[in-house]
């Protein structure tokens, strides 16, 4: 997934977007931010309590530290992009 991929592409409601980690736990945290996004899997689970596996996501940022998370932009089941901060154990690279 390219970003002149998702042009077009519909977003990810509010009530099937997924729960993100803290902010408080990326405050005070270095933010790395590659040249190019770097694909990935991802678990996300969504506001409603459902989880599954977006294979179709891309890193673009991610934090180091003691609780280290990764911004990911990835698509649900329905096709639709959604964009979240997960924990990086969330996260696998493709």
């Amino acid at each position: 997934m390219r970003s002149r991929d998702v042009a077009g592409v519909e977003r990810v409601p509010l009530h099937e977007s997924a729960l993100e980690a803290p902010v408080e736990a990326r405050d005070g945290s270095k933010r790395i931010e590659p040249p190019e996004p770097v694909a990935i899997k991802v678990w996300i689970v969504t506001a409603r309590g459902k989880a599954f596996l977006s294979e179709q996501a891309r890193a673009v940022a991610w934090t180091t530290g003691q609780h280290p998370q990764v911004q990911v932009e990835y698509l649900d089941r329905g096709g639709r992009i959604g964009f979240a901060w997960v924990w990086a154990s969330a996260v696998r690279r493709a």
